[in-house]
């Protein structure tokens, strides 16, 4: 074991941060937060190596956060086979309590941040994709010209970053991309909903399509095709907390290895120029390829699969009703005409609503 002030051998002094250094916990007191983390991700990764990259940390970094949450907790947490790391039981019993924990501490953070936030009169916003698409501009109007005359400050990223930083207390609101459920288009509603086991509140403004384009001359490859088919063909990489990423992920994962990456760009009109070159398969917004399709292209549209997405504004549940967040909501539905608020109810999706923006 290592000593408690965290003296780690040479070979792991440059590898691993300050703040994630292996510092047993007395029995009496709850496991770190870090360490809570680690045990949390690698159980919905699968690997050490995988956890490490969505962590933002070193593999021996993760490893020894397993070691000390399993060495001072008495039990094993996980299987170790050749292709990964399954729970044990005990494992599967303390994951529940792990997301738990971690939510609280980081709700406790949130709504700290959050006050002293709200005695500036400020709001931080995590924007995605391009201004005109999210009204984005009309949106900061609005906000500046209220009562209230909210002081705003954006930040541009990609979904998953953006709700992360919303989580620990980084930005206040954001927007975010996730594929519309079922029953949302079932009831034809955008009423507002929770994710992440109710820990982030989300508001859809807009129902869009993201389509599978391929090089014109694969034509005969993705027509008429299943995703378990478009699985074996090459796709264009993009950034890995990007919607694009997940939303390709969540498909792709229970049908067997996820496809080949080749490339790699974040800009949506790039990705097309990757696929009219001839090596790879892409998801594009339909308001996005709607003026290439206008013109003479090199590509073809999957006729059998599309994904069918939501784009949201997101907070934390948990503070949802701040008047400042509160505001924000209010706000961002005016512009885009999305009424009432209340759960159950709410205006009719429709397919041609993205073809407004």
């Amino acid at each position: 074991m290592v000593a408690a002030g965290c003296d780690l051998n040479a070979r792991f002094r440059s590898e691993i941060p300050t703040e994630v250094c292996y510092k047993p916990f007395p029995m009496h007191e709850l496991p770190r937060t870090q360490a809570l983390r680690c045990f949390i991700t690698v159980a919905r990764e699968g690997t050490v190596s995988r956890a490490a990259t969505v962590l933002g940390l070193t593999q021996p970094a993760v490893s020894l956060q397993l070691k000390a949450l399993e060495e001072n907790t008495g039990l094993q947490l996980f299987n170790r086979t050749p292709s990964g790391f399954t729970l044990t039981e005990a494992g599967a019993a303390l994951l529940p309590l792990a997301h738990k924990a971690v939510a609280a501490a980081t709700d406790f953070k949130a709504t700290a941040d959050a006050m002293k936030e709200a005695e500036r009169g400020t709001l931080r916003v995590g924007t995605i994709l391009d201004p005109e698409f999210t009204r984005l501009g009309p949106f900061v109007r609005n906000l500046a010209t209220s009562a209230q005359r909210t002081e705003v400050f954006l930040r541009h990223g990609v979904s998953d970053d953006v709700l992360a930083q919303i989580g620990r207390g980084e930005l206040d609101v954001g927007y975010y991309v996730d594929a519309t459920p079922p029953a949302s288009l079932i009831h034809q509603s955008f009423a507002e909903r929770t994710i992440d086991d109710g820990r982030y509140q989300l508001a859809p403004l807009l129902c869009y399509d993201y389509r599978v384009i391929a090089p014109i001359d694969w034509s005969d490859r993705v027509m008429g095709k299943g995703w378990a088919e478009l699985a074996h063909l090459p796709w264009l990489a993009t950034p890995a907390h990007s919607g694009h990423r997940r939303l390709l992920d969540d498909i792709f994962r229970p049908l067997g290895p996820l496809p080949k990456r080749v490339a790699f760009t974040d800009q949506e009109e790039a990705m097309i120029d990757f696929v009219e070159s001839g090596v790879c398969l892409s998801l594009a917004r339909d308001v996005v390829l709607a003026p290439r399709l206008a013109r003479p292209h090199n590509f073809v549209v999957a006729d059998r699969v599309k994904i069918t997405c939501d784009l949201s504004f997101a907070c934390l549940a948990a503070r949802r009703q701040e008047s400042a967040i509160a505001n924000a909501f209010a706000a961002v539905r005016t512009v885009w005409n999305i009424k009432p608020l209340v759960a159950g109810a709410g205006p009719a999706r429709t397919g041609k609503v993205a073809k407004h923006v």
